[in-house]
């Protein structure tokens, strides 16, 4: 009987010791920090979009934090303040952001210019939280706007939809000084911001959030370096004659310089404001796919290194049974030298995957 006991402790030991608690994440813990969230409050009226913010709704709704580098704390603080406020009703995405500078200036006028070669602020928006098919919208200190929309991150080799523009979006921008006069110094200026949710819906129906759904969402603000030139702002160069590389601040620090790495940006939670959570778990389904990022960013390490992806999980040092929450998941990996495809579930039937273009797909996932 006494070996009896020993056999099933030993059984379960070896059983519990084939689950790996977590891999390593050793040199990717810039690219799981956890992303920052914002609960949105739902107003049943209408604003006007005219750059003041001076509406009582905009009065009672919390700004985020400041922006910080791109690269998170890797790179030192911004030092100009950058904050963003949001809020929705059953039409558009209110989006008021306000940026301390004391010498504000703008260049590009039309449409679609390359408006990030101004300082500018920008919004990116993933409504479908599946890192392929999202928006950028660009504005600068003269309210003109660059929007464009993604297929697939530029890391696939796609390119952006230029022709791309958000039908009805409603944009305004206030100077709080005087805009490219390098003789006095300026307060800042502020974007105010109305996007139709029928502007950013993918196929013919209208997608419009439903209370506690939540978006992938991210904002940038391109700040060059200048000198005052002959009576003009002119971008600082270095002793090469090249400009100077623009900075980069943001909302939810990316860890690399490269906005477009949707899996990185924050969470827009859209709430009635009455029941909000001021300490969010992200869902479990988030979770899991932290697992399917490490896969991700592990076979592209590895085809740079050897010209195909890995065959097997051993290759990238993970297990296929891992412990999330306390849950059992598999992992499984379907590759080929040029593509690939892994998937992650706790239940029999229920997953998600990530392919090699970093697409998120779930089958009866219901978080």
């Amino acid at each position: 009987m006494k070996n009896f006991f020993f056999g099933i402790l030993l059984a379960l030991f070896f059983q519990c010791h084939t689950i790996q608690a977590q891999p390593s994440f050793k040199g990717y813990e810039h690219l799981f920090t956890d992303p920052l969230y914002y609960n949105a409050l739902y107003i049943d009226g209408d604003i006007v979009v005219d750059g003041n913010l001076n509406e009582k709704e905009w009065a009672s709704i919390a700004w985020t934090s400041d922006f910080v580098d791109i690269e998170g704390t890797l790179k030192p603080k911004p030092h100009y303040c950058t904050r963003v406020k949001m809020m929705w009703n059953k039409t558009y995405l209110f989006i008021a952001a306000h940026m301390e500078e004391p010498h504000v200036w703008a260049n590009l006028k039309n449409r679609d210019d390359v408006v990030f070669y101004d300082n500018d602020f920008e919004v990116f928006i993933d409504p479908n939280n599946n890192g392929h098919q999202y928006f950028e919208i660009e504005v600068n200190a003269l309210n003109t706007i660059f929007d464009l929309f993604l297929p697939k991150p530029y890391r696939t080799n796609s390119l952006a939809v230029l022709s791309w523009d958000a039908p009805g979006m409603k944009t305004s921008v206030k100077v709080h000084g005087t805009l490219n006069n390098p003789k006095d110094r300026d307060k800042g200026w502020t974007v105010e911001m109305a996007i139709p949710f029928k502007a950013v819906s993918i196929g013919n129906a209208v997608q419009v959030p439903k209370m506690n759904d939540f978006w992938r969402i991210n904002f940038s603000r391109v700040e060059w370096d200048t000198d005052i030139k002959d009576g003009k702002y002119v971008k600082k160069k270095d002793s090469k004659g090249y400009t100077l590389p623009e900075r980069n601040w943001v909302w939810s620090p990316q860890g690399v310089i490269n906005m477009h790495n949707p899996e990185r940006w924050g969470y827009l939670y859209f709430t009635d404001g009455k029941s909000v959570s001021l300490d969010r778990k992200l869902p479990y389904s988030e979770e899991q796919k932290k697992l399917l990022w490490l896969i991700f960013y592990k076979q592209h390490e590895y085809f740079e290194k050897h010209g195909k992806f890995a065959g097997d999980l051993s290759d990238l040092a993970i297990d296929q049974r891992v412990l999330i929450g306390g849950f059992e998941n598999k992992l499984k990996l379907h590759s080929s030298e040029k593509q690939f495809t892994a998937t992650i579930g706790k239940t029999e039937g229920e997953y998600i995957s990530i392919n090699d273009e970093g697409l998120i797909l779930a089958k009866n996932n219901k978080e």
